[in-house]
This record gives C-alpha cells, sequence and structure tokens, in this order.
C-alpha cells in the first residue's frame, strides 16, 4: 500500500451513520421533544439484542469472533502478517437507564467502518485491526464502571467479576452472561495484548462544541472515586420530635451534599464533586427517615488531590455524624487513579488530525472509558468529537453527522499508522 493510497482513504460517513441508528433503536427511548435516546444496560435483553446486531455485522465483514469469559466481544480483521499483535479499536454498546445513541456505540461501530473501509479499498495492513465490544463499561448495572476491560487487562479477577451483583435486581453477572448467551469460551484476562488501542468517543462535555473545535485530542482520564454512603438514625414522627432531640441522617445527607460542593470549590482546578442517588427510608412526607443511601462521586486528574478530597469527605461524614449523632458507613463502589496516555500515541492523534486539516485541542477525559483500563496493557490514545449542547448520558445526546465523520477519518489514519509493522 502506498502512502498516497493510504492518505487517500476515507470512511463512508452515511453507512456509519446508518449503522449509528439501527443499532440505536434497540432499547430505543423517546422524549416529549422528539429527543431519541437508548436504555440497553448492560447484559438485559436489549443488551442482548444489541450484542447480536454487531456481531451480525463483524461477522459479515468476514472478522474472526471471540467471546471471553466476562463476555466482552473481539473481533479480528486478518492483516498480512497474522502472527503480529493486532491494533485494536473499540468501546462499548452497553448505555445508562436514560442513554443516547453515540455514547460508546460511535467506539465500536466506527470500528467496524474502519475496517470495511479497507476491505472496500482493497487494503492489507501489516497487522490484523481488531474490534472491541466490552462488557458494562457504563457501571450502571453492575459496579464497578469498565467493568469488562478491567478484567480483560487483569485489574480485576474474572471470579470476582462474576459474583458481582445488579445495583437494580440483585442479579449476578455471571448468570446474566449465560441467560443472554454471552459467556463465552475465550479467556479472561486476554492472553496477549493489542499492539496499541485507540478508542473514537463523544466528548461528552461542552468544551469543543464551545471552543469550535472539530478534535478532541485526548492525554489522558481523571481519576475516579465513587463511594456509597449509608446513614442509620432514629425513625420518627415528624410533628412530635424536636428538633433538638432528632438524629436526622436526612438531614446529614443533604448537609453532606452540600460539603462535597464545597470540597470540590475549595480545591479548583479540575476537581469535580456529584451525588447522583439518594434515596430514604422509608420514603415518607411526615416520618423522619430511618436510613438514607447516597453515592459520592470525586474526580481529578491528580491522584494526590483526589485523595485530598477523599479525605475531606471522610471527615465531613465524620463530623456531621457525630453532631447529629447517627452513623455513616462507607463502601467503595469504584476506585481508579488517573491515567496518562502514551504521549506518542497523543501525538499521533493530534499529527492525524492536523494533516487532515481539522481543528484540535488537547485536553484529559472527565468520564471514565475502557481506554484507561487498555492503557495499563498497551500504547494507547483517544479520540474526541463533539457533543451538542455539551449532553451525554441524556436522550438529547446527539453529535452532528460531520463531526462523527471527521472522528472517523481521524481514526482510519491512526490505525493506518498503527498498523504498519
Amino acid at each position: 500500500m502506498s502512502r498516497a493510497t493510504a492518505d487517500s482513504l476515507r470512511v463512508d460517513a452515511s453507512r456509519l451513520w446508518a449503522r449509528l441508528e439501527a443499532l440505536g433503536e434497540i432499547g430505543a427511548v423517546h422524549g416529549p421533544n422528539g429527543e431519541r435516546g437508548c436504555a440497553r444496560l448492560a447484559l438485559t435483553d436489549a443488551d442482548r439484542d444489541g450484542r447480536d446486531l454487531v456481531v451480525r455485522w463483524m461477522t459479515d465483514l468476514g472478522m474472526a469472533v471471540s467471546i471471553d469469559a466476562v463476555g466482552n466481544v473481539v473481533a479480528v480483521h486478518a492483516g498480512a502478517n497474522d502472527e503480529l499483535a493486532p491494533v485494536m479499536v473499540g468501546s462499548h454498546i452497553d448505555t445508562v437507564r436514560t442513554g443516547g445513541r453515540f455514547d460508546g456505540n460511535l467506539g465500536v461501530l466506527a470500528g467496524l467502518e474502519v475496517v470495511e473501509t479497507l476491505i472496500t479499498a482493497g487494503v492489507v495492513t501489516d497487522r490484523p485491526v481488531a474490534v472491541a465490544v466490552f462488557t458494562d463499561e457504563e457501571g450502571a448495572r453492575f459496579q464497578p464502571d469498565m467493568l469488562g476491560s478491567l478484567v480483560y487487562v487483569g485489574g480485576m479477577a474474572l471470579e470476582d467479576a462474576l459474583d458481582v451483583r445488579a445495583a437494580d435486581d440483585g442479579a449476578r453477572l455471571g448468570d446474566e452472561l449465560v441467560r443472554i448467551g454471552y459467556a463465552g469460551p475465550t479467556p479472561c484476562p486476554a492472553a496477549g495484548a493489542p499492539h496499541r488501542y485507540l478508542e473514537l468517543h463523544i466528548e461528552q462535555g461542552p468544551v469543543l462544541e464551545d471552543e469550535g473545535v472539530a478534535i478532541g485530542v485526548v492525554t489522558g482520564v481523571q481519576g475516579i472515586s465513587w463511594t456509597e454512603l449509608t446513614i442509620t438514625g432514629q425513625s420518627a414522627h415528624a410533628g412530635t420530635t424536636p428538633m433538638r432531640l432528632r438524629h436526622d441522617p436526612g438531614f446529614v445527607a443533604a448537609s453532606i451534599t452540600a460539603g462535597v460542593r464545597r470540597i470540590a470549590a475549595e480545591l479548583g482546578g479540575t476537581q469535580v464533586a456529584t451525588v447522583g442517588r439518594c434515596e430514604f427510608s422509608p420514603n415518607l412526607v411526615n416520618v423522619i427517615p430511618a436510613t438514607v443511601t447516597m453515592t459520592v462521586d470525586l474526580r481529578n486528574t491528580d491522584e494526590a488531590i483526589l485523595q485530598d478530597a477523599e479525605g475531606r469527605l471522610a471527615h465531613l461524614c465524620a463530623t456531621l455524624a457525630a453532631a447529629e449523632g447517627v452513623a455513616v458507613a462507607q463502601r467503595t463502589l469504584a476506585r481508579f487513579e488517573p491515567v496518562a496516555f502514551d504521549p506518542a500515541m497523543v501525538d499521533l492523534v493530534e499529527a492525524t488530525a492536523t494533516a487532515l486539516g481539522h481543528r484540535t485541542r488537547r485536553m484529559p477525559s472527565g468520564a471514565g472509558h475502557d481506554a484507561q483500563m487498555l492503557a495499563r496493557v498497551c500504547p494507547t490514545a483517544m479520540i474526541f468529537v463533539p457533543s451538542v449542547n455539551g449532553l451525554s448520558h441524556n436522550i438529547a445526546e446527539h453529535t452532528e453527522p460531520e463531526h462523527i465523520a471527521a472522528g472517523a477519518d481521524v481514526l482510519l489514519q491512526a490505525v493506518l499508522a498503527c498498523a504498519s509493522a
């Protein structure tokens, strides 16, 4: 393959868009103003149906498909020398309950589009090209998030992953894999690491659109700390219990919610803090609750500052518990250190996008991605494209077709560069 031939290759943007639309119809949810999103939680029937469709597309392209013991799907397109480790691209197709049609799906389907573009052009790369669909990236049903890719790289024992229970109905992950037909025979962790890993993803934030930039060059991923707090106090009558004699977990939960916002403000920089779930029991208008269960999501690009935020949260909980006479129990749901991507791979993405005529911006990712797990075992990089109004994990999530095409072309050219032996 000549350099000129490689440089001239472009994806079929309409074909990629059609696949995005077709996959988006599986688990489709619709909003009152015409919004079209997806609810395809990991290992549900909708996830199975989405997997079945993607696997059919993979086999239609003549790819060799394997499914491992945690349900990760990897399809390989042959290269000139199949003894060489493949260049891997991919992401996930599971969503949150109120998700969109691009988060995760774009990375997988753009990978298939890269392969079909190579086939159509008659281009044979030196190395094989693999497209991966990782299990339970979102962590919306089974925690931690990025579970499938974490097991794939050996960061979590397979047995522990299979025993994880669903947050919604208590189902066991291993049993759900069997139920939907995706408990595969391929060993996990993977026997060998990919040569390189690339992931195309929507930004899920407002920066690229705000600055009029087409391609985000991702330098790394923020560290993530998810904590579940269970606050236990004394249930009592809302009208007859004086304020001074209350042991109210609801008040403590509200104070923690306000407190984590203060922690983020005090630390500044890239520190963010979110209370995303808060459940009262009993959940009654005239009863002081007995317990409140809530979650705190802390993220930072700096591990030392993230640890500082965690320490401040622990101190806040202890102080409030003592003052109100309640107990606060903490459980870690997920904990990942910040990840810096391979500098040469980051430079490659930037140079590729620039050569294609796109404005670029180097930026960290505020969200977790499978790429941060693959970075443990091989040189890794990510490509971001803009999200309209910065929305994601929202049925109104959208990325314009021209940005989808731009990101997929950058992915194609970067794969070609990496797949040269």
